[in-house]
């Protein structure tokens, strides 16, 4: 559950980045980063489905790499499933499965509409909010670095880069600065658009885990 939950900070930050406007009094944010932003965010509204690949890598303090983990996402309008090796969650639009596949359980939770929700769709596109300030850094090979601090300086975190791909308009890597010295990079790759996913995958069958434990909070 630990390593989901390290997605779902992640997820939880990606959701107010793009086309955040700052509080009064203070700062303005970078002309030339919004406009990376809103094209990440145009190009990802032009999918009518999305598969890839993620990872998640953490280090710690010292910059040693603490372990990868990699899994799949799938997307399609306000459906998802993620599959991670010790966890897989499905989300249909109006429930959310969350699988642990060690203890063998199964929790389903109804989504609030009245709640932002976090989804895999905010690691892609825009959430307006006003949670920072960003700044376009430097472009190499193709790749577009925009750096964000957060207005709250409560957070656990104190800076964000991202890593845009100019030619794709698509976030390829995001790396997380956390206040402990930690930092935490979600990476995607393989992005395929071009799926027929059908309805079905976003919708936890419990025939396909025999002995499962289901724990319904709805």
């Amino acid at each position: 559950m630990k390593k989901f939950l390290t997605l779902i900070t992640l997820s939880t930050i990606l959701s107010s980045i793009l086309n955040a406007q700052p509080q009064k009094g203070l700062g303005t944010n970078d002309p030339a980063a919004k406009k990376i932003l809103d094209g990440v965010s145009a190009k990802f509204k032009t999918y009518k489905t999305i598969q890839a690949k993620f990872s998640l890598t953490i280090e710690n303090a010292s910059g040693k790499n603490m372990g990868t983990k990699s899994g799949m996402v799938f997307m399609k309008g306000s459906k998802y499933r993620y599959n991670l090796p010790a966890q897989e969650v499905f989300s249909d639009g109006s429930n959310v499965w969350s699988v642990d596949k060690a203890a063998k359980e199964v929790t389903i939770n109804k989504i609030d509409p009245s709640n932002s929700g976090i989804t895999p769709q905010k690691l892609m596109t825009s959430f307006y909010d006003k949670d920072f300030l960003y700044k376009f850094n430097v472009e190499n090979k193709g790749i577009q670095e925009i750096e964000l601090t957060p207005i709250d300086k409560s957070k656990p975190y104190f800076k964000i880069l991202i890593y845009v791909n100019k030619a794709t308009q698509s976030l390829s890597s995001t790396k997380v600065f956390m206040k402990d010295g930690s930092r935490t990079t979600y990476s995607t790759s393989g992005l395929n658009t071009g799926n027929n996913i059908t309805d079905d995958t976003f919708v936890f069958d419990a025939k396909k885990y025999p002995g499962i434990e289901v724990v319904d909070l709805r």
